[in-house]
C-alpha cells in the first residue's frame, strides 16, 4: 500500500514557548503532555481518498522526546468510514512506513484507539481543536513586525518533517484524559505549534 497525504497540523503542550522537544532539549517540566491534530486537506492510501478527515493524538512523553516511549491515545473523527478509519490508523501506527511512520516509531504505548466528533479550524491564523468530551485547545501563531508568521526551520525534532513550524501560544488548553491513563491539563499562555505537512510513501 501507498500513501499520499496533504493538510495541516495544531499542535499544544504544556511546555513553555517554545516546547524545547523540537530542537532536541528535554521538556521544561521534565515531561510533555500534549494534543496534536492532523487535519487532511487530500490524499489518499492506496486510492482511498481521506480529504477532509482528521486525526487527533493525546501524547505523554516521559523525558526527552527522542527517547520515545511515548503514551498515546488516538482519535480519528467520528465521520470516517470504516475504511478510513483503518487506512488513518495504518499510517499514523507505522504500518505504511514513510515520515508518520518515524513520528509512530516513538510511540511505547497506545492506550486506545477510537472515533470521536472532532472539530478542527484555522481562521486568520487562529486554531482550535476540540475532540469529544476530551480535549479543548485555542492558539494563535506569533508575527513578525512585519506582519509574517514566526517559522521554526530546520530543528532536530519535528512532528511535521520537512516543513516549518509556525511558533504560537495556546490560550486555551484543558484534556481530560485521567480516567483514560493520562493526565489531565488546564492550562493557558503555553506552547502551541501550527503548520502544513506532506506525508508520502
Amino acid at each position: 500500500m501507498a500513501y499520499e497525504l496533504e493538510g495541516t497540523l495544531l499542535e499544544v503542550c504544556n511546555c513553555n514557548i517554545l516546547c524545547p522537544c523540537w530542537v532536541g532539549e528535554d521538556p521544561d517540566n521534565g515531561t510533555c503532555d500534549s494534543v496534536m491534530a492532523y487535519h487532511i486537506d487530500k490524499g489518499n492510501v492506496d486510492g482511498l481518498d481521506l480529504s477532509g478527515r482528521t486525526i487527533a493524538l493525546m501524547v505523554h512523553i516521559p523525558g526527552n522526546v527522542l527517547a520515545g516511549n511515548w503514551k498515546a491515545l488516538v482519535y480519528v473523527d467520528d465521520g470516517a468510514s470504516d475504511e478510513q478509519y483503518k487506512a488513518i490508523l495504518d499510517v499514523w501506527t507505522g504500518k505504511l512506513g514513510g515520515p508518520a511512520a518515524d513520528i509512530a516509531g516513538l510511540i511505547g504505548e497506545v492506550l486506545g484507539a477510537e472515533r470521536a466528533p472532532i472539530t478542527y479550524e484555522i481562521v486568520e491564523g487562529a486554531g482550535k481543536i476540540v475532540v469529544g468530551d476530551v480535549a479543548e485547545c485555542e492558539m494563535a501563531p506569533y508575527k513578525s513586525a512585519a506582519g509574517d508568521t514566526t517559522t521554526l526551520n530546520e530543528s532536530i525534532f519535528s512532528t511535521i518533517p520537512g516543513s516549518p513550524a509556525w511558533v504560537g501560544k495556546a490560550s486555551k488548553y484543558k484534556r481530560n484524559t485521567s480516567a483514560l491513563g493520562l493526565k489531565d491539563i488546564d492550562l493557558s499562555g503555553k506552547n502551541a505549534i501550527q503548520g502544513t505537512f506532506r506525508f508520502a510513501a
